[in-house]
C-alpha cells in the first residue's frame, strides 16, 4: 500500500462525516433547532480525527517529504494545503463556540453554527479533492520507493502513538455511528479537478 492510499482512505471517512454535518445543518435550519449532542460528536471527530490525526500526518510527514523533493512551501502546493488546514481549524472553533452558546440558551447561536458549517463543508470537500487528485499524484510521482516506504512507516507510527481509548479505531467507530444515524452511505472519491490555477498551486 502506498502512503497516499492510507490518506485517501481516511478522506473517505472524513467525507462521510462531512455529509452528516451537512444533513445536521439542513435539519437545524428547517426545524430551527440544533441537536447539540450530534454537533459535538461531529466537532470532536473533525478536531481530533480530521485535524490532529489526519492533517498532522500530512503536515509532519507528507508535506515535509514533498518539500525535500523541491516543491516549495511559499506559493507552492503544501503552503496552500497548510493555509486551508488553518482555515478549517477556525471554522471548527466557530462551530464549537456556537454550540456552547446555543446550549446556554442563545437562540441566535443557531445561525452562527449554520454559517460556520456552511463555510467548513465546501472548504474541506474541495481541499480533499485537491489532495486526492493533485497533491497525492505529485507525491506518487516525485517520491522514490524508499521514501514512500519511510513515509508509510511514519504514518503507521503516528497511529501507534494515539491514545488507546480514543485512537484511530475509536474515531472510525464514531464516524460509522454518525453515518448510520444520519443514513449516510460510504463516500465515493468524486470527480477529479483540473490541477493548476485554482487548485493545488494557488488560493
Amino acid at each position: 500500500m502506498k502512503p497516499t492510499e492510507v490518506l485517501e482512505n481516511e478522506h473517505r471517512v472524513i467525507e462521510r462525516v462531512l455529509s452528516c454535518l451537512e444533513k445536521l445543518t439542513d435539519m437545524s435550519e428547517k426545524k430551527k433547532k440544533l441537536d447539540c449532542d450530534a454537533a459535538r460528536d461531529m466537532i470532536d471527530f473533525f478536531r481530533v480525527f480530521a485535524d490532529r490525526f489526519h492533517h498532522a500526518k500530512e503536515e509532519r510527514h507528507l508535506f515535509a517529504a514533498l518539500e525535500t523533493c523541491g516543491l516549495p512551501r511559499d506559493g507552492g502546493p503544501t503552503g496552500v494545503m497548510l493555509a486551508e488546514h488553518e482555515l478549517g481549524r477556525g471554522f471548527i472553533g466557530e462551530m464549537e463556540t456556537a454550540v456552547n452558546n446555543y446550549a446556554r440558551g442563545e437562540v441566535s447561536a443557531l445561525g452562527d453554527f449554520v454559517s460556520a458549517a456552511r463555510a467548513y463543508l465546501p472548504l474541506l470537500r474541495e481541499h480533499i479533492q485537491k489532495e486526492d487528485h493533485c497533491l497525492f499524484a505529485m507525491a506518487n510521482e516525485n517520491l522514490s520507493a524508499v521514501q514512500q516506504e519511510h513515509l508509510l512507516q511514519a504514518l503507521r507510527d503516528e497511529e501507534e502513538g494515539l491514545p488507546k481509548d480514543r485512537g484511530h479505531d475509536f474515531y472510525l467507530k464514531k464516524a460509522l455511528a454518525l453515518a448510520e444515524r444520519f443514513q449516510i452511505k460510504p463516500a465515493d472519491k468524486g470527480p477529479a479537478p483540473t490541477c493548476g490555477s485554482g487548485t493545488c498551486s494557488h488560493h
